[in-house]
């Protein structure tokens, strides 16, 4: 794919100090166009700039717009690496597909996030904790008011210097179970990473919020039975000698660093399964003993601890509130990997000089 790059004359000094999570961005966006006589077409790298939008266009009013999040980090060799990217592009075009947008060869997405990154080298941050948040996104851009699939589309690619998503660290959430509002259901877009299912979220968030809670556990929408995701991540209870994930059938984002902390926990041999948890289960097992911890995953926290699930009549304090040492592996073991310190034996990491 040919990019063209026309670079700011005006860079932005770096930041100095606490980076926090998504609020400061680099100088350059990539961006590339569709419609329907030239495909995918245009590809470039251009000074950041707020975007100019037809009041009609599709995006604002029909919410066609999937979008993925990934990270590159700067190891102590001073290489600078991407995270499973070619999973993420994977991911990007099966939610193309749920909200009919028309495909995007993988291949591009890697390359157009590649060359950002190469472009954007010195906003990499070598602290330990931080790293690079890459943004891929696609918006429906023709102006029109109807109920269909839009014509024409904008790809678009932002980054942004980040350090833990969440402030105080890797220190265990407090987690209200929402039995009451829902996230996806399935067969709806709950498996696409579309931004409808984040609106859809923010309601019972701020209201767990408001309680006292960082985040909701979402639980299925008929029976508020089946659990299915911790906030925006997909969530891990090691329950006797299992560690328990609900499995992918539709409601759930098939999460990439699910699918990592799968595979290394059964590189170390332990019993890993993909079957429905229900919450009547995590309390007789916690009543029982059996219980020893949850946490949950996502590539912005990569492991976050659950320290306690609230209910309207009690609240269950996990592992005495303290991060659990599966948690604490996992993470650890990860982000040696992410750091370019750990063996990769699965190819996960990707340097950017190779785009």
């Amino acid at each position: 794919m040919d990019i063209q790059i026309t670079l700011t004359e005006n860079p932005s000094p770096k930041p100095q100090g606490p980076l926090g999570f998504g609020r400061l961005f680099t100088d350059h966006m990539f961006l590339m166009s569709y419609d329907e006589d030239n495909g995918w077409h245009d590809a470039h790298i251009e000074p950041k700039r707020p975007l100019k939008l037809d009041p009609a266009a599709s995006v604002l009013h029909y919410a066609q717009a999937v979008f993925e999040g990934l990270k590159a980090f700067k190891g102590d060799d001073g290489r600078i690496r991407l995270f499973r990217p070619d999973r993420h592009a994977a991911r990007f075009a099966r939610s193309f597909q749920k909200l009919c947008i028309p495909y995007l060869p993988e291949g591009c997405f890697v390359a157009a996030v590649k060359r950002l990154v190469q472009v954007e080298r010195d906003w990499v941050p070598s602290s330990e904790g931080a790293a690079l948040y890459i943004r891929p996104l696609v918006i429906a851009t023709e102006p029109f008011l109807g109920v269909r699939p839009s014509t024409k589309y904008a790809f678009l690619v932002i980054c942004s210097p980040v350090g833990a998503y969440y402030a105080r660290g890797f220190e265990p959430v407090r987690i209200w179970v929402e039995t009451d509002e829902v996230r996806a259901v399935r067969g709806g877009t709950g498996a696409a990473k579309t931004a409808g299912n984040y609106a859809a979220s923010l309601h019972a968030a701020k209201l767990a919020k408001e309680r006292g809670y960082d985040q909701v556990l979402w639980t299925d929408a008929k029976a508020h039975e089946d659990i299915e995701e911790v906030g925006t991540m997909n969530v891990f209870a090691h329950v006797g000698d299992e560690v328990v994930t609900p499995p992918l059938r539709g409601a759930i984002l098939p999460g990439v660093t699910r699918d990592s902390v799968i595979r290394l926990l059964r590189d170390e041999g332990r019993r890993v399964v993909e079957r429905q948890l229900t919450i009547s289960e995590v309390r007789e097992a916690f009543a029982k003993g059996h219980l020893h911890e949850m946490f949950g995953t996502g590539t912005a926290a990569v492991v976050s601890p659950i320290g306690e699930l609230g209910f309207p009549d009690d609240d269950l304090i996990i592992g005495d509130g303290r991060p659990g040492p599966l948690a604490q592996s996992l993470f650890q073991k990860i982000s040696a990997i992410q750091r370019g310190t750990g063996q990769d034996v699965h190819g996960w990491m990707h340097p950017i000089d190779e785009a």
